[in-house]
C-alpha cells in the first residue's frame, strides 16, 4: 500500500471542505481507498491530506491527474501543495 501525502494552504477551509467532500466519487474512481484530512494546530486552513492507494503508481497517477488539479483550483488552494509519496512499512 501507497499513502500520498498533500499539504496546502487554503483560503476559506469550509468552502474547501465541500469542494473535497464532493470530490470523494472521484477519488475512489482514481483509486483512493481510503482518506483524511488534518488541520495545523495553529491555522485551520492549513490543510495535510493523506490519500491510501493498493500502488505507488495508482498515487502518483492520481497526483498528477487533471481531476485533482481542477478540484484544487476550485477549492481555493492558494500555495503550491507540498507532495510526498510513503510505503507502509
Amino acid at each position: 500500500m501507497a499513502t500520498l501525502f498533500v499539504r496546502h494552504t487554503v483560503a476559506d477551509y469550509a468552502a474547501w471542505r465541500r469542494i473535497f467532500d464532493d470530490f470523494a466519487p472521484t477519488q475512489e474512481a482514481l483509486g483512493v481507498t481510503e482518506k483524511a484530512v488534518y488541520q495545523a494546530a495553529d491555522n485551520a486552513n492549513d490543510i495535510t491530506v493523506t490519500h491510501d492507494f493498493a500502488t505507488l503508481e495508482s498515487a502518483k497517477a492520481f497526483a498528477g491527474s487533471p481531476e485533482l488539479k481542477a478540484a484544487m483550483h476550485d477549492a481555493g488552494v492558494t500555495s503550491a501543495p507540498t507532495i510526498w509519496f510513503a510505503n507502509r512499512a
